[in-house]
Order: C-alpha cells, then sequence, then structure tokens
C-alpha cells in the first residue's frame, strides 16, 4: 500500500515531464532569479526545477551550486569551463559541447546560502539516484546539515533503496528529521521514542537540541515550555552577576571599588567626618561609605541583605527552546534512557578494553612466569626477548610480503630464535648462578642492555612497522561505544591458547612431570634419572620462545623498537609476583587484576596513562604487603621456600 502511494505520489510530481523533456524553457521562465538569486527569490526558481521531472536537472543544479553556470548575451544557460579567455560550453539539454569566446558569456556566482538551497532541492534528485555513491553523497549531506526540507524527499526514497546498509542508514536519519522537524507533534514523539534506544552520538546530539534551553531573569514566572526554576541562594553571587548583566540591578562594590571612593572624597584629612587613621578598620570604611551614599556623593552600598532582596524579587529560569510539552517530555526520557544504554556500554568497552590489555599482559609475563616463578631467575632480559621476536616477525616480513604467510612464519621462527637465544644465555650466565638472586638480576641487566646496543646497531634507533593481515586490520563495532580491534581480540585469543598449551605441557607432558620434578626437589629428581641441567636449560629456553612469539603478537599493535622489552618487564613481573610465583594460573589472574586495574585507573585519569601505571605500582607495592605470596599461593611442597 505505501509503496503505491509512493508510485502516485512520484508519478503527480513528474506530470510535468510528459509535456515538457528540455530544461531551458523552465529556466528562461525563470532567467531574473537564476541570473540573480536571493535566498527570498530563488525559491520559486527552485521548486519549478525539482517539480518538472526533466532528467537534466540533477546535472544543473549541481553545476549551478559549483559556479559553473554560464548565461550568454541572448539569455541562454549553458554549462562552461573557463580556459584562459576560452570557455568549453555544454547544452543543458542536448549535452552538445562547443568553445566560444568568455567576452559573450557571463558567469552565475550565487552565494553561500543560495548555494546551500540548491544543495536542499538537489538532495531530493541525489537520493533516488541510479548511482550508488551519489546517493550515498547525498545521505552524507543530509547527516551533516539536517533541514526540515529533506525530511519528505528521504522518507519517500526508502522504500526504493536497494542497497541494506544505506536504507538502514537512511532509516536512522529520518527518525533524526522526524524528531527535530516533523510537522506532527505525534509524528516527532514516536520518532523520539525509537531514539531512546539509540546510542549513537548523533541520536544524542538530536535530543540535546530539543531539549536545548535558554536561561533568563524575569520579574515574574515567565509562560512557556520551563525547563528549570533556580534557587538564587545556591550562588547569590553568580546569580546577582546575571541581574547586574541584564541591567537589572546595580553592580556590588568590591573592595577596591569602596577604596577608591573612599579617596576620592578625601577632604582636608578626612572622610565622611572620619580621620584617615581609622580608615584600617574594614567596619569604619563601610560605615564612612555609607555616609557618603547618604550625602549622594557615591552609590549606594550593596549590602548582602540588599543583594538578598534584589534576588528574592526576581525569577530565574530555563525556558526549552521546543514550545511543545509533551515533545520535551518524552525527549527527557528518552535522553535518560539513552544515558543509561551509554554507561552501560562504557562498561562493557572499558572491560574489553581490561580484558586486552590483561591477555597483552599475560602473552608478556608468562614466559616469565616459567623462568621466574618455576626456576627462580630473575631475568630481567626478558623483556629484550620480547624484543627479539617483534624485530623477526619484522625481518620476515621484508623476505615475505604476503602479510598472512609472513605472520605464519614468524611465529614459529620467532620461538625458535629466542628459544635458541635463551639456550645459549642459560649454558653461558644462569647456570653459573643458580641460588644467586642478586648476582643474576645484575647479569641479565647487562645482558638486556647489551641487546638494546645490538638492536640499535642493526634496525637503528626509529620504530620499524610490523604490518598486521587485512583481516586483522579494523575493529568488530558493536555499536559507537564497543568496539574493540582486531588485533586485540587475536592476542586476546592465542593468550588463552597459550594458558591451555603452558597447562597441558606442565601437567600431561614428560617435560613437565620432570620440571615440576626439579623445581620441589632437584636432589630427588636427580636420583630419579632426570637430568636438572637439561631440564634448566629446556625450561629456560621454553619461556624465552614463549617471549618472541609474544614479541611478534605484540608488535603487530605496539611500536617494534630497541626499548619496547623495557616497556613490558615491569608489567611482567608484577604480573607473576601478584599472581602467585610459580602458578600459570598466578600470572593469569596477576595479569587480570593489572589489567583491569590499570584501566580502571586511566578511566579515572584518562589523560595520563604513565600515571596510571604508576599508581598501578603503587598497588601492588601495598598488595605484596599484605599477601606477600600472591593471588593464587602455592601449597605443600611446593610453598617451601
Amino acid at each position: 500500500m505505501r509503496s503505491a502511494l509512493i508510485a502516485l505520489i512520484l508519478m503527480i510530481c513528474s506530470a510535468p515531464a510528459a509535456v515538457a523533456q528540455t530544461l531551458q524553457p523552465i529556466l528562461q521562465t525563470h532567467a531574473v532569479e537564476i541570473a540573480k538569486p536571493s535566498r527570498r527569490s530563488v525559491g520559486e526558481a527552485l521548486n519549478t526545477i525539482t517539480r518538472s521531472g526533466v532528467p537534466q536537472a540533477t546535472a544543473f543544479l549541481e553545476q549551478w551550486s559549483k559556479k559553473n553556470i554560464w548565461q550568454r548575451d541572448d539569455g541562454v544557460f549553458l554549462i562552461g569551463v573557463a580556459d584562459g579567455d576560452i570557455l568549453t560550453l555544454t547544452d543543458v539539454d542536448t549535452q552538445a559541447t562547443f568553445s566560444a569566446p568568455k567576452s559573450n558569456y557571463k558567469r552565475l556566482k550565487p552565494n553561500g546560502g543560495v548555494r546551500r538551497l540548491i544543495g536542499t532541492a538537489l538532495v531530493q534528485f541525489q537520493l533516488i539516484d541510479p548511482d550508488l555513491s551519489r546517493r550515498e553523497a547525498a545521505v552524507a549531506s543530509i547527516a551533516r546539515r539536517p533541514e526540515a526540507a529533506q525530511l519528505n524527499p528521504l522518507l519517500t526514497s526508502i522504500d526504493a533503496e536497494t542497497d541494506p546498509a544505506l536504507k538502514v542508514r537512511k532509516i536512522q536519519l529520518a527518525n533524526f528529521l522526524s524528531a527535530l522537524f516533523a510537522k506532527d507533534p505525534a509524528d516527532r514523539i514516536a520518532a523520539i521514542n525509537i531514539l531512546s534506544t539509540d546510542t549513537s552520538i548523533e541520536s544524542r546530539a538530536v535530543l540535546n537540541q530539543i531539549l536545548s534551553v535558554k536561561s533568563g531573569v524575569a520579574d515574574t514566572q515567565p509562560k512557556g515550555n520551563i525547563a528549570a526554576i533556580h534557587n538564587p541562594m545556591d550562588a547569590p553571587d553568580t546569580y546577582y552577576a546575571a541581574l547586574v548583566n541584564e541591567g537589572l540591578a546595580p553592580a556590588k562594590q568590591t573592595a577596591a571599588d569602596i577604596k577608591r571612593a573612599l579617596e576620592f572624597n578625601i577632604v582636608n584629612g578626612r572622610i565622611a567626618g572620619f580621620s584617615l587613621a581609622l580608615m584600617n578598620d574594614p567596619d569604619t570604611r563601610e560605615t564612612a561609605y555609607a555616609v557618603l551614599a547618604a550625602n549622594g556623593l557615591v552609590p549606594a552600598l550593596i549590602t548582602d541583605d540588599l543583594r538578598n532582596t534584589a534576588l528574592n524579587e526576581h525569577v530565574f529560569y530555563d525556558l526549552y527552546d521546543e514550545p511543545n510539552v509533551d515533545i520535551t517530555a518524552v525527549a527527557k526520557t528518552a535522553l535518560g534512557s539513552v544515558t543509561s544504554r551509554v554507561a552501560t556500554a562504557q562498561v562493557a568497552d572499558l572491560t574489553l578494553d581490561a580484558l586486552s590489555l590483561a591477555s597483552i599482559f599475560f602473552l608478556a609475563a608468562i614466559g616469565l612466569a616459567i623462568t621466574f616463578g618455576v626456576m627462580g631467575v630473575i631475568n630481567m632480559a626478558h623483556g629484550e626477548f620480547i624484543m627479539m621476536g617483534a624485530y623477526t616477525g619484522y625481518v620476515v616480513q621484508l623476505f615475505v610480503p604476503n602479510y598472512t604467510m609472513s605472520l605464519i612464519i614468524a611465529l614459529p621462527l620467532a620461538f625458535a630464535v629466542t628459544f635458541g637465544a635463551g639456550v645459549v644465555m642459560e649454558r653461558l650466565v644462569i647456570r653459573r648462578l643458580y641460588h644467586r638472586p642478586l648476582e643474576t638480576l645484575l647479569a641479565t641487566f647487562g645482558i638486556s642492555i647489551a641487546l638494546q646496543q645490538i638492536a640499535k646497531n642493526i634496525f637503528g634507533t626509529q620504530a620499524r612497522p610490523l604490518t598486521s593481515p587485512d583481516w586483522l586490520a579494523g575493529a568488530w563495532v558493536f555499536n559507537d561505544v564497543i568496539q574493540i580491534s582486531h588485533i586485540r581480540i587475536a592476542i586476546f585469543v592465542l593468550a588463552l591458547m597459550f594458558l591451555g598449551l603452558i597447562i597441558y605441557i606442565l601437567k600431561r607432558t614428560r617435560l613437565g612431570l620432570e620440571v615440576r620434578a626439579v623445581t620441589q626437589n632437584s636432589g630427588m629428581a636427580s636420583s630419579m634419572g632426570i637430568d636438572p641441567d637439561r631440564i634448566n636449560m629446556m625450561t629456560f629456553g621454553l619461556g624465552s620462545g614463549i617471549a618472541g612469539i609474544a614479541g611478534v603478537a605484540i608488535g603487530l599493535y605496539a611500536k617494534v623498537t630497541s626499548e619496547m622489552g623495557s616497556d613490558y618487564i615491569v608489567q611482567s613481573f608484577m604480573t607473576v609476583v601478584v599472581g602467585g610465583v610459580g602458578n600459570v594460573w598466578g600470572t593469569l589472574a596477576g595479569a587480570t587484576m593489572i589489567g583491569f586495574g590499570q584501566k580502571g585507573i586511566e578511566w579515572l585519569n584518562p589523560s595520563n596513562t604513565l600515571a596510571a601505571q604508576t599508581y598501578m605500582i603503587l598497588f601492588v607495592i601495598l598488595f605484596i604487603q599484605f599477601r606477600p605470596k600472591g593471588i593464587v599461593a602455592q601449597k605443600g611442597r611446593a610453598a617451601g621456600d
């Protein structure tokens, strides 16, 4: 039924097309308005052109808006492009082109207001244009500058829209325009109720526009749609200043004003009969000023009592710009609903951000959980293994331009490179320093500095790109508030995979059994035929290899530099210590706690991420004072010092 009605309307609107398929006669009918247009006079010409149904009208309006219409001496309008003194002209009806001297033509230059009216008229054609890009441009134009005249053409174009995404956008914009401009209040209220579930910024802007107010002051309560009546005693000085600005009360004198007035009225060393020596007393100054005011020498002193009396004699109000009480009431309810939904969405978005950050910390710390948590080795070079993994991914992309394939190659290669580096480091340095934590810390700190310098010598100091594949580009968008990048989702999935892999290795494999045996009692494990040196080497290599894979993942969204490991070493140690040394589940709990804690602090102070990290460190220090063994403390023999 609605489609048939729209078709009938279109037939009626395009009826003149059967009589005249040429545009030039219509233009000549309104030649004066077109040649010298103004916002008041051009409306009739535009209405005639848009109602004509002539196909050439779209191109003419577009070129007129772009100031590409020229009028010949005989009054004919043509589309023209100037090249020096020569014009390349196009007939508005036949599209025939020819060249002519510029001297015989006058260029039409509509001002900004006229071009805006032309654009509004043009939208009616563009909304039903067969070219999708033109329809999208028309919709974007409406979104940028919504006007009442655009509502009916937009509604008419919805049923005929073939592109699903654009149709949804048209419906959304139609709701916005209906809420603002529909003639029937019932239609506006219906549109506003629909907006109560729309959390987009545009929807909130529409509702706020409907609820816009003007503040004022009057002797009596004004008529109209009153938004609020204010109590001036809540901020008397502020409201009195409003009275002064409106010219409804004299300005209240400041201490400086009183001092200047007194100085101006010094007579024979006295002011109003008072000695100058007494002027140091504030009460005496006010008394002297009151005497001067009584004699008409200075304005009357505005005391707090006089100020309050003046305030109570006036009404301070906010008046809605929208006169309809029902519409503002519905809009206020809708805005409250939207605000509540936005708050819920912000909590969900913050939760996703915190989970994403926790997964990054977990990936960065899981290798350290093995080397430090299981082996008890303080490895200050752990961040440099993350850096080595990121640079491995960068080098792979130099030789494999396909980003998906390079990522598939880089992950196992980064593990192999950092596993080998970890084994070399364990064999050459760490094995000689077991049970000597201070020496281990100093040695690994020196190695971290050396690795950073080597990276600078090879790759330079500038950040290197580690580009993600196209399928990791963009973000998963739920609405205007909730969204998370695909890279962070991938890192979250990777973190879960590593959690399962590490637990499987430690609980279900022979290597895991031997690692746990060596960790709990190295001597007993040795007597059972287990080589502690080999297990320590393999464990350290495994932790280093996992750090390399974490480096590839982190490098996909963070900067890849020689110092990137320094950004994660502190968080990694905090994660392991807070979660519980020697416990993979504890590492997960620690990463979750630190990720959520840091995001929570950032939410309270969003302008300073460094401050959030600092506060988080302080919190961790306090936390381990009360729970030194971490969130998930070891039990039984594994908990022994």
